[in-house]
């Protein structure tokens, strides 16, 4: 079934779905199916109790027609190649789609970095960077935090390619921290995009933003910034979100029907994106089941935390009430599920459309880094916006102009933009 599918085979059946409605070359399908290079390495590691552990380091490079790679590095237990090649292959289309000078690229590590220390999450990170810095650069291959690292572990990895090829190279990594060569907004961004595409999602479909609800899953970075945004900028109400507890091994969704307060909850939320319940309970929220956001009469519906989360087995339960289904995470719905949205009056933003926030934003700062110019927070969210609106527009216009459900119009306009730059350096 395709709900059991893994994410590297979720990704290549997308693609070839799509393929085979634009009658793409047949040489050109078998480049784009499988990444160009993989990189797999161990990543011997002296522990603050002077053990040696040995972790597993990925770098995966699906593709660099339309320019340097570009994707961030997970570290999570769960970690593994086929998730690696997936976002990698995501990544490709997402800078396509954003049309930003980019390929795609993944990173990851197979570890829990709450079990480590500061320390050793550094030494880690140097050892990451030692293993594959001959394969990286800001004209080759630039990774970015994701899910288990910050712009702190960005900042360390940039000092230890800096170090090992004797100049100060801070393109090399993007997400790092402000001061630190990073830029202004890459917080947000990811979360700001993902309301920007429900914005105008919601122009195209006549629907008023000002009261509109929304429930979330996750509470992360992306996740929390979309929430703000969707309250700030449209005037809305998100009134749950989900998030895991690291703790107790189980998700759980915190709800207000008046509406959280995302502010609050990040003030109870730790690094990795765990809320305190107690505190949450203190403040009267309801408790409920991690899969509760999934059935709350909302408008708008927001999946931003993990692959698959939107199956055959739970898309039923999706009320008859939502009107956009804004893909925040990567790959949240499974190819047997969208069969069941396409049917519904549900208007999907799809996952490489909907969060290309933040690798538009790295783009943005891999331009300062460049420069050794730096923008403030309201030019580089005011070129963001006008980024985002833009693509969202060139996905709408494919699907309109050919009949095409959304996601196989962000592949369209994807596919095409990297097969041309395939063309045109006679690749194919």
């Amino acid at each position: 079934m395709a709900d059991e599918m893994n994410p590297f085979q979720l990704a290549q059946a997308q693609f070839d779905q799509v393929a085979e409605q634009m009658g793409l070359d047949d040489a050109v399908r078998s480049i784009l199916r499988w990444p160009l290079r993989e990189f797999r390495f161990q990543l011997p590691v002296r522990m603050d109790d002077g053990s040696i552990k040995v972790f597993f380091g990925f770098r995966v490079q699906h593709n660099d027609a339309r320019g340097p790679a570009k994707g961030g590095i997970r570290f999570a237990a769960n970690e593994t190649l086929d998730t690696v090649r997936a976002l990698a292959t995501w990544m490709t289309w997402k800078c396509a789609v954003a049309d930003i000078p980019l390929g795609g690229a993944k990173g990851g590590v197979v570890v829990d970095p709450s079990s480590l220390s500061t320390s050793e999450k550094e030494r880690l990170c140097r050892e990451w960077m030692d293993a594959v810095w001959k394969n990286l650069g800001p004209r080759n291959d630039v990774p970015a935090p994701d899910v288990g690292t910050t712009a702190q572990m960005m900042g360390w990895m940039m000092d230890e390619y800096s170090k090992l090829h004797g100049e100060y190279v801070p393109g090399v990594i993007t997400g790092k921290p402000l001061g630190g060569g990073g830029s202004e907004g890459r917080t947000a961004a990811t979360g700001f995009g993902v309301v920007v595409t429900i914005r105008e999602a919601m122009k195209h479909l006549g629907i008023s933003s000002v009261g509109r609800t929304a429930a979330i899953q996750g509470f992360g970075n992306v996740a929390q910034h979309a929430a703000l945004t969707f309250i700030e900028m449209l005037g809305g109400r998100v009134i749950s979100i989900s998030c895991w507890d690291r703790h107790e091994k189980v998700a759980y969704t915190y709800t207000k029907d008046d509406g959280i307060d995302p502010r609050f909850l990040q003030s109870i939320t730790d690094q990795y994106g765990t809320v305190d319940k107690a505190q949450a309970q203190a403040a009267h929220y309801l408790i409920e089941d991690g899969n509760a956001w999934l059935s709350k009469d909302v408008d708008v519906l927001i999946p931003a935390a993990v692959e698959g989360a939107i199956t055959e087995a739970t898309v039923g339960r999706i009320s008859p009430r939502v009107r956009i289904l804004a893909e925040g995470a990567n790959g949240p719905t499974t190819l047997e599920a969208d069969a069941v949205l396409k049917g519904r009056s549900i208007f999907v933003i799809p996952d490489f459309l909907c969060n290309a926030g933040g690798v538009t934003c790295s783009y943005f700062e891999q331009v300062q880094n460049d420069m050794n110019y730096y923008w403030d927070e309201s030019e580089v969210l005011t070129k963001l916006d006008q980024k985002m609106t833009s693509a969202f527009r060139a996905v709408l216009a494919m699907a309109l102009e050919k009949g095409l459900y959304m996601r196989d119009a962000a592949y369209w306009v994807a596919i095409a933009s990297v097969e041309k730059a395939m063309r045109l350096r006679g690749w194919v």
